[in-house]
């Protein structure tokens, strides 16, 4: 039976993954963040060490109406992933998703070192994304990068990203939850950038 991603089931599990530098650790804060505000039982863990420029790094948030439970999502568990590079969302669906996974993924490359060198290589953007929409049970592709660059924030893909995530309704938190917390992490002056940037990503899936 498919898993509905609502919060009828006893634990949501979410994995927000990219590379460091991304954002994706703050875009984990405000979900997790929006989540406890809500009044729901939330644990956050970090993977694969520090979120060191370039390294891979993912969050996993673990949001209950039930019991706190351990920060980590078992192999194979995950409800939602938040991939911030296509490559890194690829290899946390391999480890962590499953037929009734649903994905959002940035489809900007972050190229590893090894293929700006021409000594390894990546894989085609179509096919990985190909892939993920046959093995998952939804996949939203978004130019998160490019709608944060084409507002005049260039690192505001986790804004975006986070919108998206928002906009789908997985938790089934308000968005103006989202925008409360935005209000109170960012200074006046960039503020209205990353407002923006979040609803980008909000319109992204729901058009």
């Amino acid at each position: 039976m498919r898993r509905e991603l609502t919060l009828a089931a006893k634990v949501l599990n979410i994995i927000v993954t990219g590379v460091g530098g991304q954002g994706n650790v703050l875009a984990s804060q405000v979900i997790a963040t929006a989540a406890v505000d809500s009044g729901y039982y939330v644990s956050v863990g970090e993977t694969f060490g520090a979120s060191q420029r370039g390294g891979s790094v993912a969050s996993h948030i673990r949001v209950s109406q039930i019991k706190p439970y351990g920060p980590l999502i078992p192999r194979g568990e995950a409800d939602f992933i938040l991939g911030f590079e296509p490559l890194e969302t690829l290899r946390t669906f391999r480890d962590f998703g499953n037929s009734s996974t649903q994905v959002i993924m940035n489809i900007r490359p972050n190229y590893p070192l090894g293929v700006l060198l021409n000594e390894d290589h990546y894989p085609d953007i179509a096919v990985l994304t190909g892939g993920l929409r046959r093995k998952s049970q939804r996949l939203w592709d978004l130019e998160a990068t490019e709608l944060a660059v084409g507002l005049g924030l260039p690192v505001g893909t986790n804004m975006v990203m986070t919108g998206a995530f928002a906009g789908v309704y997985a938790l089934q938190i308000q968005l103006e939850t989202y925008e409360t917390i935005l209000k109170g992490m960012f200074d006046r002056e960039i503020l209205t950038l990353n407002l923006a940037a979040f609803r980008a990503g909000v319109k992204a899936v729901t058009i």
